[in-house]
């Protein structure tokens, strides 16, 4: 808020509407932003048993200057850059032994070179990237 010791009462009463009207605009395009990213890793991210889409959620802080997205399964990263052979993350694929078993839940032994990478979260930032440049442009 503004404080004025000398002036015109009407320009600072139009200030503080504008500061407002101002604070709402730049709400609005976080929550649009927010959304678009939210929406798209919903709805592009992989389901097997469904942890992973129900893992991701977003939270505003600072009166609604801030959006925060998180995505709690720990494997996340896994599934959006690949494994083994397949991985296509930063460094690309270090497996030092193709291929590899591991144990499954079911008791029995799986053989594997890698998975393919599902990319659910950076598409959704791109496209939260857009939603923001247009709206804040």
């Amino acid at each position: 808020m503004a404080k004025v010791k000398y002036g015109n009462w009407d320009l600072v009463a139009a200030l503080e509407d504008y500061q407002e009207e101002m604070e709402d605009w730049v709400k609005k395009g976080i929550a649009k932003t927010i959304n678009t990213i939210y929406n798209t890793a919903i709805s592009l991210a992989p389901v097997d048993l469904g942890y992973l889409k129900e893992s991701i959620d977003f939270i505003y802080k600072d009166g609604g200057f801030t959006g925060i997205i998180s995505v709690g399964a720990e494997y996340a990263i896994y599934v959006e850059y690949g494994t083994g052979i397949y991985a296509t993350g930063p460094g690309g694929s270090r497996a030092k032994k193709l291929p590899w078993s591991y144990k499954g839940d079911d008791g029995e032994w799986h053989t594997t070179y890698g998975m393919h990478a599902q990319p659910f979260w950076n598409p959704a930032i791109d496209a939260g990237r857009k939603v923001f440049n247009k709206y804040f442009s």
